[in-house]
């Protein structure tokens, strides 16, 4: 093997690890560096290669120490990209007197969401507002859970602002946020 292929050979398997370098066609690894450089385009559009991931943005929750003027808790709904936060709106989730409910377990208690991860549905009518599906990613007995407009907070993530409401299903829409993630 000349000293190119084995430079080439020798930098697969520090960047892949030698697991998934040694699942490549023997033929591939001993290519000389010149010509895995010829084929990047290819390797990279095949995905047996990829470039360092962008950061996806997301969406969390988190309940500040603020309330609304008829005392339920004000929740953050912060959109993230990478450590950049990018915009935030005010938002509702569970009335005043039912935060210290059980929030995983009871469904129609009217508690806040349970912490954890959420996949979100694309933003879609829903009468005159607009609904956003809320899947839990992990084990819970509540359903039925979205992001949309009202207020009081009642156990989804309730904006009580319409003009936020449509704003962040833009935003979902146009930068494709299909995570949620509930903080406290």
């Amino acid at each position: 093997m000349g000293i190119a292929a084995a430079m080439g050979r020798a930098s697969l398997h520090r960047s892949l690890g030698w697991g998934t370098a040694r699942q490549l066609s023997p033929g591939l690894l001993g290519l000389g560096a010149m010509s895995l450089w010829l084929l990047s385009p290819w390797l990279l559009s095949s995905g047996l290669f990829s470039s360092p991931a962008a950061a996806e943005a997301q969406l969390s929750l988190e309940r500040s120490r603020a309330s609304f003027p008829n005392g339920d808790p004000i929740w953050q709904l912060r959109l993230i990209d990478g450590p950049k936060l990018v915009r935030s709106w005010q938002a509702a989730s569970g009335a005043a007197n039912r935060q210290r409910l059980d929030r995983r377990w009871t469904q129609g208690n009217g508690a806040p969401l349970p912490p954890g991860s959420y996949r979100l549905g694309k933003p879609e009518p829903w009468g005159h507002d607009l609904w956003i599906e809320l899947q839990p990613q992990f084990a819970t007995s509540r359903s039925g859970l979205g992001l949309h407009h009202c207020m009081p907070g009642v156990g989804c993530i309730c904006l009580p602002n319409r003009q936020d409401l449509k704003e962040a299903s833009a935003t979902i829409q146009r930068l494709g946020i299909r995570r949620l993630q509930v903080l406290n």
